[in-house]
């Protein structure tokens, strides 16, 4: 059967080509494989979506509250590592600066810094509360066409947006940092720091990069909670999407 590569519907030229060999019989098995096809793919996109939302704006609403993200460990934001001077590893602030300390013999890197990895993590949740609708844009023009890769993982929808939407996604947001660093004083705080230390300065810490770092470990943030949303509303039975997706993935 031929397959518009672009979208999970039957090509009604090339079934009927197939159906003038066939016979009427083939033609009607083929036609109706064809519509069972496109009716299975369209079910799923309308459930992959509603959960998706759901999923996203759970996440978003949990994002956006003071502190989220500098609270847990898992997607707290620190300064990005720039000249081998500042920076620390994912999800914790043990590493933190420890370049820039032992440089500079101070007692602790989060007295010179400490603030200005507060205010990102506020601006990542500044960004997270205003992008409801850059997430719901991109769910509502996902185009569904890996039924068998979504119902293999309990985040595979998740997973098939960010792959399918995370260069759109990460430039829709990139915005929103701006504005939540700004808001938060962390820019003003960076223009401080820059300025009071010259070995920071020439870490090259500029507000371009900072904005950068920013947006991606945000978005890695956001992804971690929208597919831990999808496997919780996978797994409860009481959950209407989670069974409606679960019922079309097995038509």
């Amino acid at each position: 059967m031929d397959w518009d590569a672009k979208a999970p519907m039957w090509n009604r030229r090339g079934l009927l080509r197939r159906g003038a060999g066939l016979g009427l019989a083939g033609l009607g098995a083929g036609l109706g494989a064809g519509l069972a096809f496109q009716a299975s793919a369209q079910g799923l996109g309308g459930t992959l979506t509603g959960l998706l939302v759901q999923a996203s704006d759970s996440s978003l609403d949990k994002l956006a509250r003071p502190g989220a993200f500098y609270d847990d460990p898992d997607v707290r934001i620190d300064l990005p590592l720039i000249g081998g001077l500042l920076g620390g590893n994912s999800g914790g602030t043990g590493g933190f600066g420890q370049g820039l300390g032992a440089i500079l013999g101070a007692g602790s890197p989060l007295d010179l810094t400490g603030g200005l990895v507060r205010a990102v993590n506020d601006a990542a949740g500044v960004a997270a509360g205003a992008a409801k609708p850059v997430f719901r844009t991109a769910i509502r023009d996902l185009d569904v066409t890996d039924v068998p890769g979504i119902a293999s993982r309990s985040d595979g929808a998740t997973r098939y947006l960010r792959t399918s939407a995370g260069e759109e996604l990460h430039g829709a947001l990139r915005p929103l940092v701006d504005e939540g660093l700004d808001e938060v004083g962390a820019y003003r705080q960076l223009d401080r720091l820059t300025t009071s230390s010259r070995l920071v300065k020439s870490a090259g810490l500029t507000r371009d990069a900072l904005g950068g770092s920013v947006t991606e470990k945000a978005l890695d943030g956001i992804f971690a909670y929208i597919g831990r949303e999808e496997a919780n509303l996978r797994a409860d039975p009481l959950k209407p999407l989670g069974g409606l997706l679960r019922g079309v993935l097995r038509q």
